[in-house]
């Protein structure tokens, strides 16, 4: 339970709620443990003696124990609660906060599927246990240990019967405890499959019914759905055969109480009522082991839950600030390459990247071509430090991006990625998403530069258009053109087109061409340095430098002129695009 342990921090800045639902937790105990021997007293002393006086007194000051019983239990669940919710609420936002924190290597490794698992079901099951903890978790062991106390005071003979149980007892709680925790690891890994293929369908619904797919994504459901059934009811079986098997052992140490106390009251050495209340006390330390062996499945749930939810919270994000963070004296938007070698699994010997240099004056257009998998995408994600170089460095305006804080060296980056990703709210605040404070004549600014402006003026609402969850209302051209005015939109030094405009059709790419060219070079208060990947030749004719690149190396620089002669990689893919080049 180590992982669990751990998760317990959450609840220091709740603790003085803690510690009064504790406070109360042990009024409730003491109250439970004063009605046997209230009880005790009603028998040997009430009825035996035939004295209506101590009975009326006793039976009154146990329903005053009864009514403060139930006050001190709805205080103790209220405050129990509450700390729970609040705990599990400040976990999913240390949760989430820690998700942003990450670099897209970290987010390589963890899909988003399992994110969502892990936030969700992990977080519910681990707050669970924080409200149980100081409700039932704690009042088990109080219970017993009282109930052991006050067996002792009242029969120190019978108090042995249940000592001589307890080894048998804790060896059977910490057997289903070991065989428990991986079996409900299981189960969560299952559920992280079932989560992955539900998003997978409802994510590509459309894809699905196009190729007519729909009977085999029920199948693939239905299998992972059926695979976390059977290791949901595995875990259950373990569990539905532990808790009679407790109350069997619960039986018979009441039997056992029976047995010898009732040859004791024969023999004079107890009264009924100290049988009824050492049966009772008995009861009381053996009942709160059973609830606490009924806590055994989501006790287990939990730590499993706890676990994968530090596995993200103790990760740490493979980009880190270096050790002295500073910026350019000056700020013109000049990036050069010098070695570069880039691996996605941290080694040059499998590299994407390889010996790459290259130099982007400021203001100039720099294109990106190459074949499918030849690192281009790879190549611009060095430049925000998306990922770190494994060999040579990144500089933007004469300073290593990694000794830049990361904040403002992105800030100077505008960036359309390939996937065109839009967040629900309007199709204004998507624009300004990276400067919200962006004022209305940037926004259209941006927008007409992005081809985007005359589409979104003939929606119902203009810029107050809501847009659905990751645009789902807008075509795929539409999206790519919101995505290239929220880049557009922050005023970059570094403008990074990373196959942005493969949605849109040829005369809108070029009318965006034209306005682009309008907006960086004569509206903005500064030249702006762009980088542009794409798989059209069109895109990158007019380009200041094309750079080629091949298996993850620079295979040539210059302009189309220049390539056309030396270049038969750019030449092989202008004629099968264009034309023969002349």
């Amino acid at each position: 339970m180590k992982s669990l342990f751990r998760m317990f921090k959450f609840i220091k800045p709740y603790r003085r709620d803690a510690i009064l639902a504790l406070a109360l937790l042990l009024c409730v105990v003491f109250a439970d443990l004063a009605v046997p021997r209230l009880t005790q007293r009603v028998i040997d002393q009430g009825l035996q003696q035939q004295d209506m006086h101590i009975i009326l007194t006793t039976s009154l000051l146990m329903l005053v124990m009864a009514v403060l019983e139930a006050l001190f239990s709805v205080g103790n669940v209220i405050l129990s609660v509450r700390v729970g919710l609040k705990t599990g609420a400040d976990i999913r936002s240390a949760f989430v906060r820690k998700v942003q924190t990450f670099s897209f290597g970290n987010l390589d490794r963890l899909q988003t599927g399992q994110l969502l698992v892990r936030a969700t079901s992990d977080i519910n099951q681990v707050q669970m246990i924080m409200m149980m903890g100081l409700r039932i978790l704690t009042r088990a062991p109080l219970w017993a240990a009282g109930a052991l106390v006050m067996l002792i005071l009242t029969s120190p003979k019978l108090a042995w019967l249940w000592l001589a149980m307890l080894p048998l007892i804790f060896s059977i709680v910490a057997l289903f405890t070991i065989k428990a925790r991986p079996l409900f690891l299981v189960v969560q890994q299952k559920l992280d499959k079932l989560n992955t293929v539900m998003q997978e369908n409802l994510a590509g619904v459309r894809v699905v019914k196009a190729f007519v797919r729909a009977e085999h994504e029920k199948k693939r459901f239905s299998q992972a759905n059926e695979d976390l059934m059977a290791q949901t009811i595995r875990v259950l079986n373990l569990v539905v055969f532990l808790m009679p098997l407790m109350m069997s052992i619960a039986n018979l140490g009441s039997v056992g109480v029976i047995w010898f106390g009732g040859n004791l009251a024969i023999a004079g050495e107890m009264s009924v009522g100290q049988i009824m209340a050492a049966i009772n006390y008995m009861i009381f330390s053996l009942f709160p082991l059973t609830m606490l062996i009924g806590m055994i499945a989501p006790l287990s749930a939990a730590d499993a839950s706890a676990g994968r939810i530090l596995e993200v919270l103790d990760n740490e994000p493979e980009v880190q600030p270096g050790p002295e963070t500073h910026l350019p004296e000056t700020a013109a938007g000049r990036v050069v390459f010098e070695n570069v070698c880039f691996s996605y699994n941290h080694g040059c010997a499998d590299a994407v990247l390889t010996d790459v240099n290259l130099v982007a004056e400021p203001g100039e257009t720099v294109a990106i071509l190459g074949a499918t998998g030849s690192g281009k995408s790879s190549l611009i994600h060095l430049i925000p430090r998306f990922y770190d170089t494994d060999a040579g460095r990144v500089m933007i305006d004469g300073v290593d991006v990694r000794d830049w804080p990361v904040h403002d060296l992105r800030s100077q980056v505008g960036i359309a990625l390939q996937e065109a990703v839009l967040f629900s709210g309007t199709v204004r605040d998507n624009i300004r998403y990276g400067r919200p404070e962006a004022a209305e004549d940037e926004v259209i600014a941006a927008a007409k530069a992005a081809q985007a402006h005359d589409f979104i003026m003939a929606m119902p609402e203009g810029y107050d258009t809501a847009i659905g969850q990751r645009g789902v209302n807008l075509s795929g051209g539409q999206k790519q053109r919101l995505a290239i005015a929220r880049a557009l939109c922050v005023h970059p030094r570094v403008l990074i087109l990373d196959d942005s405009t493969s949605a849109v059709d040829v005369e809108t790419e070029s009318k965006l061409q034209d306005a682009l060219d309008a907006l960086l070079r004569t509206q903005l208060a500064h030249r702006t340095t762009v980088f542009v990947v794409a798989q059209r030749i069109s895109t990158v004719l007019t380009a200041d430098k094309i750079v080629v690149l091949d298996r993850g190396r620079v295979s040539n620089i210059g302009t189309h002129t220049e390539l056309l002669v030396r270049s038969p990689i750019y030449r092989e893919i202008y004629e099968s695009q264009l034309g023969d080049g002349r």
